[in-house]
């Protein structure tokens, strides 16, 4: 993610619609038509933004307790019509509860809770992580 971690800082990227921008800046360099959009963590400054104000380009949606999910409100997430599978670990016991608070608005959601799991569920239980992953991904017309 820019500007996280050991990445330069990117000024585009301070905004969320630079963010949003960004992401989809990405998509189309990558020739992506119709993505599932995967978004652990961090990334949730990313994703949120673009799935707002682009979700009918994605054919999913995957927040892992993505943060920033109090930063929209119940109706902005209730326009959203992408199929979304909110997942997160169970011991996830701060940001998780909070993105499922916020994210269960989708009006297109389901929820898939990785039981002894924790922030990073996909690390800690990627076994049950793919399949639930590749259940959602299965039902995606």
């Amino acid at each position: 993610i820019p500007g996280y971690g050991d990445s330069p800082p990117v000024e585009m990227v301070v905004t969320a619609q630079g963010r949003r921008t960004f992401l989809d800046h990405v998509l189309q360099e990558l020739g992506m038509q119709r993505p599932v959009l995967v978004s652990p963590s961090m990334s949730g400054r990313f994703a949120l933004p673009f799935l707002l104000a682009h979700g009918d380009q994605l054919a999913g949606f995957v927040p892992i307790a993505p943060v920033g999910t109090k930063d929209y409100t119940a109706e902005q997430y209730r326009r959203v019509q992408t199929p979304t599978l909110i997942l997160y670990g169970d011991r996830d016991t701060r940001l998780a509860p909070q993105a499922l608070q916020n994210l269960q608005h989708l009006p297109e959601h389901r929820v898939a809770v990785l039981s002894g799991a924790g922030h990073a569920c996909y690390l800690d239980k990627p076994v049950d992580f793919h399949q639930a992953l590749l259940g959602f991904l299965r039902q995606l017309k």
